[in-house]
């Protein structure tokens, strides 16, 4: 009986969100005409997507990374595009003072922002903790404490133009698994720091709305590489994860789940611990 009551409130939910998925703001392309964007993370992978996709619908676009030439090229191929700017600036955001140079560049040169796109990650090996804590102190300054310092710059301006900022998380900062505990910690330090900063922002009345994106596994060229051999878990295209995360900002969605099934996998999480944990072991080989 409890276990059929568990499986109808599920379905209630499930049915909610998908209620709500179909109703929800409509996304309008043309909302993106003009709108000055910073990219972090957009030499490769899901960022490299999310600066064509922008351009592409006409944005005023700042991209940053570490890689200047790469950096150089992602934005020659954005101009191809139609937008009305596209800029880059390199960075490295184990630097501390790298997070607030680089919004203050883009604010300077777009003459403020209406969107601070959070996606960058530092390299972080796919294998067991060695104990390395020195290695988790510089991918904590990476993966979250600059997101923290880029966050607190870009408030003053994003409040002007009651603008928004949107955080690439995960599904491995909504539940732990075997082999990536230094990046794990990251991202559930983001969730836990941008969910509050959500509740925050909506007591003061704020007009800054975040989005909080949680991604399952992409195809990126760097996730493959990592866990190639050790897993057969589905990827996903970048291309379109990097659409979801731009469409989950446009449209100021509190929180979104690329591919959809990930809000299903959160959702029951908890409830069956035992087969939950023994289903994820078996997901790797070791």
């Amino acid at each position: 009986m409890k276990a059929f009551t568990k499986f109808l409130i599920v379905g209630v939910i499930g049915a909610a969100f998908v209620a709500f998925q179909w109703s929800g703001p409509t996304f309008d392309p043309e909302s993106l005409k003009g709108a000055r964007v910073l990219v972090t993370g957009a030499s490769a992978g899901i960022g490299e997507q999310m600066a064509y996709h922008l351009a592409g619908f006409g944005a005023q676009v700042v991209i940053t990374a570490r890689r200047e030439k790469v950096l150089q090229q992602v934005a020659e191929k954005c101009q191809l595009l139609g937008p009305q700017k596209a800029l880059y600036i390199a960075a490295d955001m184990a630097n501390p003072s790298d997070p607030e140079r680089v919004v203050k560049f883009a604010v300077d040169k777009l003459g403020g922002l209406d969107y601070l796109v959070l996606n960058h990650i530092g390299p972080s090996p796919f294998t067991m903790w060695d104990g390395d804590v020195e290695h988790t102190r510089w991918l904590m300054q990476v993966n979250f404490l600059s997101y923290l310092q880029m966050a607190k710059t870009a408030l003053p301006t994003l409040k002007q133009s009651k603008g928004s900022i949107v955080v690439v998380s995960s599904l491995l900062g909504k539940m732990s698994s075997p082999f990536v505990a230094p990046y794990t910690s990251t991202k559930f330090a983001l969730n836990g720091f941008f969910g509050t900063l959500q509740h925050e922002l909506a007591m003061q009345r704020s007009n800054v709305s975040i989005t909080i994106c949680i991604l399952g596994l992409i195809d990126t060229d760097s996730a493959m590489e990592k866990v190639r051999g050790i897993t057969n878990i589905q990827a996903w295209p970048a291309s379109e994860a990097a659409l979801h995360i731009i469409t989950s900002g446009a449209t100021q969605q509190t929180e979104s789940y690329y591919p959809w099934f990930c809000y299903y996998v959160c959702l029951i999480r908890d409830w069956f611990p035992y087969f939950r944990d023994m289903s994820l072991r078996n997901l790797y080989k070791y």
